[in-house]
């Protein structure tokens, strides 16, 4: 099974302050779903600027997730 973080993310992103992000609520709720599936957390999406961005928390640290190159990538 290949790892969320290595699957290619080929879905319509934005770019707001230099962070890519998924451009629809609904494309951004389905990674969420797979990211909390490989992470074994809760993770919500959360409107950023013109985009979606995945949120979590992950060992006690809130967590932003965005998109680089094709691949999930963490924000902060």
């Amino acid at each position: 099974m290949m790892n969320v973080f290595a699957a290619p993310v080929f879905e319509a992103t934005v770019v707001f302050e230099g962070q890519e992000l998924f451009k629809g609520r609904g494309a951004a709720e389905g990674w969420a779903q797979k990211l909390a599936k490989e992470l074994e957390i809760a993770v919500s999406v959360q409107k950023v600027g013109t985009g979606w961005a995945l949120c979590g928390t992950l060992d006690g640290v809130d967590c932003k997730w965005g998109i680089m190159g094709q691949r999930l990538k963490r924000l902060d």
